[in-house]
């Protein structure tokens, strides 16, 4: 008797990940695991092709992904300006990484470097006019390739699925912090 188990009527097609919980199936893997193993893999994988859209859009039109997310971070602050400490907080990379990125975008036109009046030792990082510009032009690409993911699913699902995404964002977020 086989252990694999039935795809319900109105499932997706198979994928590759179904075909590598079959393979660890056959090899005796704890059944009580495949499931989380799955969702495991399907979430890295569908983050993977998800970066890889919106690179290679991104990429048609001149700007990068993470150009597009200093950008953004720098767009929803206030005055469109932020210190080179926070924006390393909101894009998640290290300090070398980040003076280097606002280098580059410095040297677009898209950013600049303004001293902090109250403390001439510190720095803001500002959105240029043309970086204000770059980025709303940047964020309608990007707005398309997510609408054109979620018109796959319907809008309860979109719901169920962020909901559940969210409470595994707490969860993990909470095992950073332990």
């Amino acid at each position: 008797m086989s252990r694999e188990r039935a795809v319900p009527v109105n499932a997706s097609p198979r994928d590759a990940v179904d075909d590598l919980v079959d393979a660890v199936r056959r090899g005796g893997g704890d059944e009580s695991v495949l499931g989380a193993k799955s969702l495991s893999y399907r979430l890295r994988r569908v983050a993977h092709q998800l970066e890889l859209a919106m690179r290679r859009e991104l990429s048609a039109h001149g700007i990068e992904l993470w150009e597009l997310e200093m950008l953004a971070a720098l767009k929803r602050a206030p005055g469109h300006r932020l210190t080179p400490g926070q924006v390393m907080a909101a894009v998640e990379l290290t300090s070398g990484s980040v003076t280097h990125r606002i280098t580059r975008l410095e040297s677009r036109g898209w950013v600049r470097r303004d001293k902090d009046p109250g403390d001439r030792r510190s720095v803001f990082v500002s959105l240029t006019e043309e970086g204000k510009r770059q980025a709303l032009a940047s964020f309608e690409l990007k707005t398309e390739i997510e609408r054109e993911i979620a018109n796959v699913l319907d809008q309860e699902t979109i719901d169920v699925v962020n909901d559940a995404l969210r409470r595994v964002s707490h969860h993990l977020k909470g095992k950073e912090s332990s």
